[in-house]
């Protein structure tokens, strides 16, 4: 259930690329790039959104919270099928992203009701294994639709399964907020867990670092329909090659819900992001010699959205390992800091294209280096370190 919850996110955004095209065609756009507010501006709304749910489920709970904003995102879809023009479905798309943002932010904290530690590394890692299927077919369900259908008809493709999750949670989901643990919503409580996720340096820095990571993702996938489409001329085999990179990811989910027991988040995560680094200097290399067609482009973007994988549960986990009690409140900061940072360094390189795919290599570069100097300052130099193994607390939710 909470796979399918967070794929709501996926969805919404993966199932719009091959209809980009036909956007800007329809709506007249003038500048090649601006089709990627399509995606961005969702993005966007998924960022600032995440900083208003946390308070509220630790007040009245997860379920609750959960119903409202997916009741909003299904609403929200409609009203992008029926958009007249292109600011209204901008807008739209923001407020859908708006609620959509609680999936993720309540999906991690129901998790932390329930597992610690390493433990909670394996459930996320299960939970990104089961996400990743929709990023691996929904571009090809977009496609499908739009042999049918109008390019609108995807929006309510998106309602359909707002309303199909609506009442799986109504159906399936109890309250896993221990009532003990219920939170007054006092400005200054929820100061006092910003502060501590801000000031809990190996937390802030495990955040941002995979934020960092998140950002180049977030740029690929705006400027794929592009990529494919402009520079390859490839759109007949673009979503068996979108789906192949986002097999990698479910893979490497796969992999780490099965090794990170053993080996613990950090060594996995940093293995990963030393070996993400590498690859990207391969792929900036080819990319600045012109070497790249879409082969070598496939080569080295399915290892680096593999590593992908591997960081993005951990790092998570790690980051949520100091709270307990205030778990909504860091969740919800923790993907507001997350998402706002990838969303706008995703966006910042997303709109460098060129027509070529150097913009993106000079990105998953930089943003890889710059992630690993986070986890370097973070872990105070000491890299490979095994903290703890973790628990599960099952014990902890109430009897439905």
């Amino acid at each position: 259930m909470m796979a399918s919850l967070m794929s709501l996110n996926a969805l919404a955004i993966d199932i719009m690329l091959p209809a980009l095209g036909l956007i800007s065609d329809d709506f007249a756009l003038q500048a090649v790039n601006d089709r990627q507010w399509t995606i961005t501006s969702y993005i966007y709304g998924m960022a600032i959104g995440s900083i208003l749910y946390g308070s509220l489920a630790d007040r009245y709970g997860r379920r609750p919270v959960l119903l409202v904003t997916i009741a909003i995102y299904t609403g929200f879809g409609i009203l992008c099928a029926l958009a007249w023009d292109y600011e209204l479905l901008l807008i739209a798309r923001f407020i859908q992203g708006l609620a959509a943002s609680a999936m993720g932010v309540l999906a991690n904290s129901i998790i932390r009701d329930r597992y610690d530690g390493d433990a909670m590394a394996r459930a996320m890692s299960t939970i990104m294994m089961i996400f990743m299927i929709v990023p691996i077919t929904a571009p090809l369900l977009g496609q499908l639709v739009l042999h049918i259908a109008p390019w609108k008809a995807i929006f309510l493709v998106l309602s359909a399964a707002g309303l199909a999750a609506f009442l799986w949670v109504i159906m399936r989901l109890p309250e896993t907020l221990h009532p003990d643990n219920k939170t007054p919503i006092r400005a200054r409580t929820v100061a006092s867990a910003w502060y501590g996720v801000i000031f809990n340096r190996n937390s802030f820095g495990h955040v941002m670092a995979s934020g960092l990571m998140m950002a180049p993702l977030f740029a690929y996938i705006a400027s794929a329909q592009q990529i494919f489409f402009d520079i390859f001329d490839a759109g007949d085999i673009f979503v068996y090659i979108f789906a192949l990179n986002a097999g990698a990811m479910s893979f490497a989910s796969f992999t780490n819900s099965r090794i990170v027991m053993r080996f613990g988040a950090r060594r996995v995560s940093q293995s990963a992001l030393i070996f993400f680094i590498l690859v990207s200097i391969i792929h900036f290399g080819l990319a600045e010699a012109g070497w790249i067609n879409i082969w070598s482009f496939t080569a080295v973007l399915v290892p680096s959205m593999g590593m992908v994988g591997f960081t993005g549960a951990n790092f998570s986990s790690i980051a949520m390992q100091p709270f307990g009690k205030t778990a909504g409140v860091a969740s919800s900061f923790q993907n507001f800091a997350r998402s706002g940072l990838s969303a706008m360094i995703g966006a910042t390189i997303g709109l460098q294209f060129d027509g070529t795919v150097l913009p993106l290599a000079t990105g998953f570069l930089v943003c890889g280096i710059g992630s690993l100097t986070l986890i370097f300052w973070a872990e105070k130099g000491k890299l490979f370190r095994r903290v703890q193994t973790g628990v599960t607390t099952d014990d902890l939710m109430p009897q439905a």
